[in-house]
């Protein structure tokens, strides 16, 4: 019946349960820490899962089952039930599921943490429309972090969002939605505590914290996918430690090479120019003379051009005569080069006959290959549900790229802008329409990428991500825009990407696209960008210069200041990175984890567990006004001197001609 759904139990195990009504089933998983909440409508339609991969599971080929327990910690709650609910604790909790609609309450000391929407929360028979919907109790007050990349204030609450990837060059870091990365990963903090909700899904959806509103229920936040069957994941536990059993259930952190933490070059110039060699080994001269450090080049895709357009996997032998010799002579300095690769072929590659005969491409349903605007023509994406697709891709990589030195590669334009429901994928042997699965395939790439790659520290970017995307690449925040008001909210947007697992990130410093950055601009990105992740100046400006280190010559001495700063804090960030890689912490984070009374919208932000940088954000300032974390043993400035007392108030002269300013935890 319509809003009147009676479950009953079907399986029972020590460890999990099944209920069914009206043709759904519901599941419950006892984990550590963790409820696994799972509904099912088609019980033959399961899409694999490759973003749960708990410690020990070797991911195969074709994914996990998403209802598998293998190599999750199950636990075996005491539970007690009748025909109206079932009762039992977990994580400190107690939790009920009423079993008409299926209601869950989780309960505390200090009051409800969690609940369903009263009334009907689930969408088990067409009630609140079309594919899954899921509606919760909205407290008042209530604080939201994470879904990804999302732009906007630390805080979601209040606010909706798109889940889903798109190329979304030049975005406003305040308000542009959806952006490059598909995260249904959030966390929730209300009176009654903290929890964590991940579901495992890759298909479209829509995420609401309050921005909507319905007479008919009670205040509420709601999450809605395409897709109709769903599993996900309930977390309890303090912010830090659901970020930490996030990372832990989707696969960890991968370990970063310390060549990664220093300064990297990119520009579109240089490879787009008729002259890419030239301007590579000019740019390296630059770095020599004036004493800049360089560990790495991003190798933007202009070095595939055959005239105007790109082709993967060809090098323009006019512009780079010999590939091998450009890798060797760069390795020499010290320099490695990643070179970007897309996953879209052009209708005239060389090489999409033999890929369209192999129907390795994603297809409509006559097996003729899909095609899309990609890059200034119609191209195809190539299917890495398809085995021999991904063997392909992991050849290529190969022979044209790591057999030539490159070893290390930029998986860009991987956001796979799929919408149309006749196109298909291979599914590993079960086609399926693309657009379910469609930031699968950026994580399937890189894994293909990284497979080809035979080096001690393999170092793999891939700008749209799934989660999962940490055990086999980094990434960044993708083609930011120049201006001084996004300088603020690309730090906001990095405080959210912390607060959704991410580790090793950062933006590209200056800006990618807009106007070249004036001198102020550029010097205060760089004293922000100093202390992420990620150390990479990249641009893309027609008509302007680049944004380069020498962009300013009269600055030159700043410049090296800055850069004399990173390479003294490279110790410091490799020792934080492969610390983040055994506990799940993320690199950077927002000081309301050290300090939980802190202002969540902050300015200034953690890097590793004893730095607090404090950057200038606004245009026209010279002085940072810190308010300084509660720290019994106290702070100092930049390192040196007398210690502050933590709680205390600092005003600190800062222009773009001097140092950042930074506070080390004594």
């Amino acid at each position: 019946m319509k809003f009147h759904h009676l479950f009953k139990p079907v399986h029972v195990l020590p460890y999990s349960r099944e209920y069914e009504a009206d043709g759904v089933t519901m599941r419950l998983d006892f984990l550590e820490g963790i409820l696994r909440i799972a509904l099912i409508k088609d019980p033959d339609f399961k899409i694999p899962t490759f973003s749960v991969c708990p410690p020990g599971f070797s991911m195969p080929r074709t994914g996990r089952d998403r209802l598998s327990l293998e190599n999750l910690s199950t636990i075996t709650p005491e539970v007690t039930e009748d025909d109206r609910q079932v009762r039992f604790s977990l994580g400190g909790n107690d939790i009920t599921a009423e079993l008409l609609n299926f209601r869950i309450t989780v309960r505390n000391d200090a009051g409800i943490l969690y609940q369903d929407r009263n009334g009907l929360a689930y969408n088990f028979d067409g009630e609140l429309g079309d594919g899954f919907a899921h509606f919760t109790r909205r407290e008042p007050g209530e604080h939201i972090y994470g879904l990804g990349d999302k732009g906007g204030h630390v805080n979601k609450s209040g606010e909706a969002f798109d889940l889903y990837t798109t190329d979304s060059m030049g975005f406003r870091a305040e308000s542009s939605d959806p952006l490059y990365k598909h995260i249904p990963f959030y966390i929730c903090k209300n009176s009654a505590g903290t929890y964590g909700v991940y579901y495992d899904t890759y298909s479209v959806g829509r995420a609401n914290f309050g921005k909507d509103h319905d007479n008919y229920f009670e205040p509420f936040n709601s999450m809605r996918f395409e897709e109709e069957n769903m599993v996900f994941y309930l977390f309890f536990g303090t912010v830090p430690e659901i970020i930490r059993s996030f990372n832990k259930l989707t696969g960890g952190i991968a370990p970063v090479p310390e060549w990664a933490f220093h300064y990297c070059g990119s520009t579109m110039e240089y490879t787009d120019a008729d002259n890419t060699q030239e301007r590579l080994y000019e740019f390296a001269r630059k770095c020599e003379e004036n004493r800049l450090p360089c560990a790495g080049f991003y190798l933007s895709s202009g070095y595939t051009q055959i005239g105007s357009n790109r082709y993967v996997f060809h090098w323009n032998t006019e512009k780079i005569p010999c590939p091998q010799k450009l890798a060797e002579d760069f390795r020499k300095k010290g320099i490695r080069f990643l070179p970007n690769v897309k996953p879209a072929f052009l209708s005239d590659h060389p090489l999409y006959p033999l890929i369209a005969e192999h129907g390795w491409f994603l297809h409509y349903k006559d097996k003729t290959p899909a095609v899309f605007p990609f890059w200034g023509g119609m191209a195809s994406y190539l299917d890495f549900t398809h085995p021999e697709a991904f063997d392909f891709w992991t050849a290529c990589v190969k022979e044209k790229l790591a057999d030539q030195g490159y070893t290390a590669i930029w998986n860009d334009n991987n956001e796979y802008d799929v919408w149309d429901k006749d196109v298909y994928a291979h599914g590993f042997g079960q086609e399926i329409p693309a657009r379910m699965i469609r930031p699968l395939f950026p994580l399937l790439m890189s894994r293909a990428s990284r497979q080809a790659i035979d080096d001690p520290e393999p170092f793999m970017v891939s700008r749209s991500a799934p989660a999962g995307i940490q055990r086999l690449a980094t990434t960044w925040t993708g083609d930011n825009l120049t201006d001084f008001r996004d300088l603020r909210f690309n730090h906001y947007q990095a405080m959210t990407m912390a607060l959704s697992g991410f580790a090793y990130f950062g933006q590209d410093i200056g800006g990618f696209a807009g106007p070249k950055p004036s001198e102020e601009l550029f010097m205060r990105w760089l004293q922000y960008g100093v202390f992420t992740p990620r150390f990479v100046l990249h641009s893309w400006k027609p008509g302007e210069p680049s944004t380069m280190p020498w962009l300013y010559p009269e600055l030159m001495t700043e410049v090296r200041s800055i850069f004399a700063l990173r390479e003294r804090l490279i110790p410091y960030l490799k020792s934080s990175m492969d610390d983040c890689v055994l506990t799940g912490d993320p690199l950077i984070k927002p000081v309301f984890l050290f300090d939980p009374e802190y202002d969540e919208e902050a300015d200034w932000f953690f890097l590793g567990e004893k730095i607090l940088a404090c950057p200038v954000y606004d245009e026209g300032a010279d002085t940072v006004k810190v308010l300084l974390p509660r720290n019994k043993d106290g702070w100092k400035l930049r390192g040196e001197g007398d210690p502050l007392p933590g709680g205390s108030t600092v005003s600190v002269q800062c222009t773009i001609h001097d140092l950042p300013v930074w506070f080390e935890k004594v």
